[in-house]
């Protein structure tokens, strides 16, 4: 599943250093809702996401209320140009090619 998120602007530093360590309880629930992996890259304000997980829909499902994902979002909020409030059908990027 690849994603693209975006910063407000002057908050580069705080969402790197944010995410330097990510809480062991929120790993977790990660890794319950079945994610393998998440990669992030950023490009100035912009944020590109590959998350290796088989159900998105059910992982996003299993996150929504998980008391691990709930203070980190808010966290998130303070330095994303766009709130996820986990209330839409969000179904990532289109793939638009592939080398096979």
């Amino acid at each position: 599943m690849a994603l693209h998120t975006r910063l407000k602007p002057g908050k580069e530093a705080e969402y790197e250093s944010v995410h330097a360590v990510i809480p062991p309880d929120l790993d977790a629930a990660l890794r319950a809702a079945g994610v393998r992996s998440w990669r992030i890259w950023r490009d100035g304000l912009d944020l590109f996401h590959v998350v290796e997980v088989d159900d998105y829909a059910k992982m996003r499902a299993i996150l929504r209320d998980h008391p691990a994902n709930i203070p980190w979002q808010a966290r998130m909020s303070e330095l994303l140009d766009v709130e996820d409030d986990y209330s839409g059908g969000d179904s990532g990027l289109g793939l638009v090619w592939e080398l096979p």
